[in-house]
């Protein structure tokens, strides 16, 4: 395994742990935010630090799910094909993925830019902390799928035929 493979996995290992710890505190100050407004103590700052938290929870899950999961997967109706159509539909939809993603990324950045003066209701941060992780996000799940890609493409056409996931 080369160092990039390695820095990779480890890369991964730590975008794992980050989705876990975002999961847990949107929970927690989802929780603690309504038992304080319950008990008449509202804590208005935990909703926008669930908002930020939640928009790169959204993109950086996203990811982990390109990597890991079959998303594109009407596999009731494409298990149907020869393996060589459904090597291709993969490969395809993969395609289509990564340029929908190239186009997040593109109308992101402006996005970023235009929402830099932009403040949270209770908190003096700038808006464009929730607005980065459209475009970093989708460039993680562009990289995410491209390795899917080129996994899907060294695969021989009679690995599909088997019935098997592409794993």
């Amino acid at each position: 395994m080369n160092i990039l493979q390695k820095g990779y996995n480890k890369f991964c290992d730590f975008e794992e742990l980050v989705s876990s710890v975002l999961l847990v505190a949107i929970t927690i100050l989802v929780f603690v935010s309504a038992v304080s407004r319950t008990v008449g103590y509202p804590l208005n700052w935990a909703v926008d630090i669930s908002l930020l938290l939640f928009a790169w929870q959204v993109f950086i899950g996203g990811d982990l799910a390109v990597r890991n999961t079959n998303l594109i997967g009407v596999e009731l109706l494409a298990n149907k094909f020869p393996g060589k159509v459904q090597k291709g539909l993969k490969i395809v939809f993969f395609i289509m993925i990564i340029i929908f993603l190239a186009v997040l990324v593109y109308f992101g950045i402006p996005l970023l830019i235009q929402n830099r003066k932009r403040l949270f209701q209770v908190l003096p941060i700038s808006y464009s902390w929730a607005t980065l992780s459209v475009p970093v996000g989708s460039f993680l799940m562009i990289i995410s799928a491209s390795i899917r890609l080129s996994q899907i493409i060294k695969k021989p056409a009679s690995f599909w035929e088997q019935g098997r996931r592409d794993e």
